[in-house]
């Protein structure tokens, strides 16, 4: 069984020039996916991924379950990336989603060295603050 054959469909190889290369590293989909929703819960307006908990919380219970709400999908070193996001009430929802796909797209292609072709977001509601 070769090394190709224990690659899983969830996991895909980075390598960098092959004159260069001493082992081979595997990143599951799963890690892009915690990448893209930790990026989108960084950005100002988004209260938090559809299903899932807010930033700061997730930063002291783990990040377990940071990736619940995101889908990616990773296709010969390309990735698209599907986020369902809430919007604290009061944002722009353009200029908000405009600065997610930015920043998530900057955050997985510089961690992983893949590209990113897509990131898709729909918005799950809004989230209005109890004072008001």
């Amino acid at each position: 069984m070769g090394m190709e054959q224990e690659l899983s469909k969830d996991m895909y190889e980075v390598s960098e020039e092959e004159s260069e290369k001493i082992g081979s590293v595997k990143i599951a989909d799963d890690v892009v996916a915690m990448i893209a929703a930790l990026a989108a819960t960084e950005v100002e307006g988004v209260a938090a991924l559809s299903g899932n908990m807010t930033n700061e919380l997730l930063s002291r219970v783990g990040v377990k379950n940071a990736a619940r709400g995101t889908r990616v999908e990773v296709i010969q070193k390309k990735v698209k990336v599907d986020l369902a996001i809430m919007i604290e009430y009061g944002f722009n929802i353009p200029a908000t989603c405009q600065r997610v796909q930015t920043k998530v797209k900057n955050a997985v292609e510089n961690m992983t060295g893949l590209e990113v072709t897509d990131v898709n977001i729909r918005i799950a509601g809004i989230n209005v603050s109890k004072d008001r």
